[in-house]
C-alpha cells in the first residue's frame, strides 16, 4: 500500500516528460512506498487546462533538467483509470493501476524511482539546468570508399598501310656459244650436211617473273577485360573533440 504525499525529491510543478519527451503533464505531489520510503507514484495534473489528476508510476523515473522523464508514454497516461486524490492508494487501485501499467506489482523495488533520481547538484550557469553532469563528446572519423566511373575503353580496328619489301631469287636463261674443234670423235656429225649452205638454229629462251598474291590471313583475337588494382591512398582530416576540466575550490 502506498502512504500518503510528499514533496522529496523536489519534483512538485516539474513538467513530466515520456519517453519520446512528449508533455504528460505537471507533477502535483508524490506518493511514497511504504516499504521504501521512495516515491512510487506521482500525481500529475493532465488535460488542455491541467484540470484533471492522473496517477503515473515512477519506476525508473530520472530528472532531467526541470523536466522529469518516465518510462510510461503519454497515451498510456491518458488512458489510465482515474483515481480520486486521497492520502494514500488502497491495494486495490494500486493494482488495477499496476495492471494498466503494465508493471509486475510483486516484484519489490522495481515500482519505485532509483536513488539516481535525487535532484543535481549544482545548477548551469551557461543556460538552463539540464542536469548534473556534463556530457564530453569528441569526433571520430569514419573513411570508407564511394565508387564512381573514372572512364570508359574501347576497342577500335582501322585498317593502315606498311610497304613490305622481300627478295625473291628470279631465273632467266641466256645463250652462251660453244666452240669445240673438229675430231675424229665427230667428224662424223660435221660433214653430216651439204659442204656449203646457208642455215639457222634457233633455241627459245625462258626465265621467271615474280608473282605477288595477297591474301588475308586471322592472326589474333583481342578482347576486352577488367581486374581490380589496390592502392592506397592517405586521408588527412582535423577532428575536435571536446575536454573538460575543473578550477575554483575543488579536491580529489
Amino acid at each position: 500500500m502506498t502512504t500518503g504525499m510528499t514533496h522529496a525529491y523536489d519534483w512538485q510543478g516539474r513538467t513530466l516528460q515520456d519517453p519520446n519527451g512528449d508533455k504528460i503533464g505537471t507533477i502535483d505531489s508524490l506518493y511514497l512506498d511504504q516499504q521504501t520510503d521512495k516515491p512510487e507514484w506521482a500525481l500529475v495534473n493532465t488535460g488542455l487546462f491541467g484540470t484533471k489528476s492522473t496517477f503515473v508510476p515512477l519506476a525508473g523515473a530520472t530528472p532531467r533538467g526541470e523536466e522529469v522523464l518516465v518510462k510510461v508514454e503519454a497515451q498510456q497516461v491518458k488512458d489510465a483509470p482515474k483515481m480520486e486524490p486521497d492520502e494514500q492508494l488502497s491495494e486495490q487501485q494500486e493494482a488495477e493501476l499496476f495492471r494498466h501499467y503494465g508493471i509486475d506489482y510483486t516484484t519489490e523495488g522495481s515500482v519505485t524511482a532509483t536513488d539516481d533520481a535525487r535532484a543535481a547538484v549544482g545548477h548551469d550557469t551557461s543556460g538552463p539546468t539540464t542536469d548534473n553532469a556534463m556530457t564530453r563528446s569528441e569526433e571520430e572519423l569514419r573513411v570508407g570508399t564511394a565508387k564512381h566511373e573514372r572512364g570508359r575503353a574501347r576497342l577500335r580496328k582501322y585498317v593502315v598501310t606498311e610497304e613490305v619489301q622481300q627478295t625473291v631469287p628470279v631465273q632467266r636463261e641466256e645463250v652462251r656459244i660453244e666452240r669445240e674443234p673438229i675430231t675424229d670423235a665427230n667428224v662424223d656429225q660435221a660433214v653430216s650436211g651439204p659442204e656449203i649452205s646457208e642455215e639457222e638454229h634457233e633455241v627459245v629462251l625462258h626465265e621467271e617473273e615474280v608473282v605477288v598474291e595477297k591474301r588475308t590471313v586471322p592472326k589474333e583475337r583481342v578482347r576486352l577485360d577488367k581486374e581490380t588494382v589496390v592502392d592506397e591512398q592517405t586521408v588527412s582530416e582535423e577532428l575536435r573533440k571536446e575536454q573538460i576540466e575543473a578550477d575554483g575550490d575543488t579536491r580529489r
